[in-house]
């Protein structure tokens, strides 16, 4: 018996040691979390659940703080806060990380994946990985990549149901040189802006459209300013959760655990509200009174077709050993999910 409270009491000891040891690692924080999205996106869905997860692994310490709809500036202003440590995270569509790591500009690629299943190949596996291991020396950490969804182009002119009918027309893109030129090889008009500027730009007319995935056009209204959605699945956006690498480094083991842990969980998550919500989102743009398309199989393989030179382009400026990666993944995704 004496044995047993010599070992009862050691026990208690060691537990009084280590839990306020544990209690150090874990401080509180506010971590500062802005995207674009308004607070009915699926993105914005994803960092609730993200604080919510993170919130109750820290018992409440790690606290995330929400500020949508731009609030904390475009997505240039707050990559540039998140890399001087004035933001902690943000979640971005991948185009914008192009202009400091060019070889993101492959998961911009048009035409490259056919679905959520190639898609999310694609970036969970090695590729999308090499990718993320180039921005810590940019300022910036990565905790796994989002859904936004396929793009799809509006416009106030005319449906878009072949390559010639966007020869001409004024449509707004990201600021990001693949978006760019694979507009220009449709022959359009591409017109880089921030996405904060493109209701105002549509409403006064001084671009004819723009192309994005459903949820976000239904989310801001653009069916208010536009007439026509074409079903043209050019591009699969993602969206990557950010962390400030300033900040990161200021987390002990235990808060970075805790971090990637509930951006893993909440992943799952938001890709599947974003999915559900795309789906969705076509028929409440119709009953909003715009008018929908899709495009017949061969019409999108001529699209494929005219794009194709651009990413041949595009690839040959990039580090060779992520293009060979790249196009062995892609190969890889179609061939586990045709």
């Amino acid at each position: 018996m004496r044995t047993l409270y010599r070992t009862l009491a050691l026990l208690g000891a060691t537990l009084a040691l280590t839990l306020p040891a544990l209690a150090q690692d874990v401080q509180e924080r506010v971590i500062r979390f802005g995207h674009l999205n308004n607070p009915d996106h699926p993105v914005s869905f994803g960092v609730k659940r993200f604080g919510e997860l993170l919130a109750a692994k820290s018992s409440g310490k790690l606290k995330v703080q929400e500020f949508p709809a731009s609030q904390l500036g475009n997505e240039m202003q707050q990559q540039s806060a998140l890399q001087g440590g004035v933001q902690q995270m943000s979640a971005p569509a991948t185009t914008s990380l192009a202009g400091i790591v060019k070889e993101f500009g492959l998961v911009d690629f048009p035409f490259a994946v056919s679905s959520f299943a190639q898609a999310d190949a694609l970036l969970d596996g090695p590729l999308g990985q090499a990718l993320i291991a180039k921005l810590p020396e940019k300022g910036l950490v990565a905790l796994g990549y989002w859904d936004l969804g396929f793009r799809n182009v509006t416009n106030s002119k005319r449906p878009i149901a072949k390559p010639e009918d966007l020869e001409g027309l004024k449509i707004r893109v990201i600021p990001n040189p693949v978006f760019l030129d694979t507009f220009k090889a449709f022959k359009a008009n591409p017109m880089p802006m921030p996405f904060a500027e493109l209701y105002g730009a549509l409403e006064s007319k001084a671009v004819d459209g723009q192309e994005n995935p459903y949820a976000v056009i239904l989310s801001n209204k653009f069916f208010e300013v536009q007439k026509f959605v074409s079903a043209t699945n050019h591009v699969y956006a993602a969206n990557i959760m950010l962390v400030s690498k300033k900040f990161w480094d200021s987390l002990s083991a235990a808060e970075q655990k805790m971090m990637r842990d509930a951006a893993d969980e909440a992943r799952g998550y938001q890709r599947q509200v974003s999915r559900a919500a795309a789906q969705k989102s076509i028929g409440d743009l119709q009953a909003k009174g715009i008018q929908f398309n899709e495009l017949a199989p061969p019409e999108q393989a001529r699209m494929r077709q005219i794009a194709k030179p651009v990413t041949e382009r595009f690839a040959a400026s990039y580090d060779p050993g992520i293009v060979k990666l790249y196009n062995d993944e892609l190969a890889r995704a179609h061939k586990s999910h045709p």
